[in-house]
């Protein structure tokens, strides 16, 4: 039976429980509120999506357990509760405000192409075996920098280092060969 003059407050009851140490009582605090404040959150901010509602909870939810000792069990717990959320939605509205002037959303576009005629593997087989006889049809030294430089990713000195060949000379046959190849393939 309640006193004269004082409410019913069975969330404040459940969280001065919690802040004693029942486990319990915290995770039926939780589910409660989580319920409640998807009500309310859905009553009052109606523009948002599913996914931000659920946002929102988190980390109300969040908040909430982080400064669970600073609540007073002598004041009614749905004002503080809803204040939290009150703070955690204006938080939220700031960081989408502040990215929202910070970034400029484009539409996805797709990564590969739908139409029958492109991502067609025969074909990028066809143009690798035509590049690879290409490269053979160079001259050593071109095919050499190349090879080492372009297919092995080798550095400009290792690749000196392993062929003998100096830097400067490299560079020339590897701009030679890339024209060679371009005229080559173009052929083709």
């Amino acid at each position: 039976m309640m006193e004269a003059g004082k409410r019913e407050d069975p969330l404040g009851e459940l969280m001065r429980r919690a802040q004693t140490g029942d486990a319990a009582a915290y995770a039926e605090l939780l589910k409660e509120a989580a319920t409640i404040l998807r009500r309310v959150i859905r009553g009052r901010r109606t523009g948002l999506n599913d996914e931000d509602v659920d946002d929102l909870i988190q980390e109300t939810l969040l908040a909430l357990h982080n400064v669970r000792a600073t609540y007073d069990p002598a004041r009614p717990f749905m004002p503080w509760l809803l204040a939290i959320a009150h703070n955690r939605f204006v938080d939220g509205a700031r960081r989408y405000f502040r990215k929202g002037a910070r970034e400029v959303q484009i539409d996805e576009q797709s990564v590969t192409f739908t139409l029958p005629d492109t991502n067609n593997i025969e074909e990028a087989f066809e143009e690798y075996q035509a590049l690879r006889q290409a490269i053979q049809e160079l001259p050593w030294g071109q095919r050499a920098a190349i090879e080492m430089l372009k297919l092995q990713e080798m550095s400009l000195k290792e690749a000196s280092e392993a062929s003998g060949i100096s830097i400067g000379a490299l560079k020339v046959a590897t701009h030679r060969a890339m024209n060679a190849l371009r005229k080559l393939l173009e052929k083709r």
